[in-house]
């Protein structure tokens, strides 16, 4: 059964890319190892994008949490409200 690659993270799978490119800018690869080289920084791109999504997701999970949580509790309590009458203290 073959083995299931584990996914990069974000900061390895960018540096690998830079990586690539810096190697393809150099432009002393054959057509060969550029080919492979483009294929695997295209699989490194989506790695990243799919890292990013990620995180822009849990952001936006934390904000809307965060503004539902905060919002300004507005008591408005009007007299005929009042349930209970305050009596004054019976003096002993």
């Amino acid at each position: 059964m073959p083995r299931k690659k584990k996914t990069p993270s974000f900061e390895d799978a960018l540096k690998d890319l830079e990586d690539i490119v810096e190697r393809m800018e150099q432009g002393e690869l054959s057509l060969e190892e550029s080919l492979q080289s483009f294929e695997q920084g295209i699989q490194l791109t989506r790695t990243c994008q799919q890292a990013l999504q990620e995180a822009e997701q849990k952001v936006n999970i934390l904000i809307n949490n965060s503004e539902n949580s905060t919002k300004p509790f507005n008591i408005n309590i009007q007299e005929d409200d009042i349930q209970e009458e305050i009596k004054p203290d019976a003096k002993q």
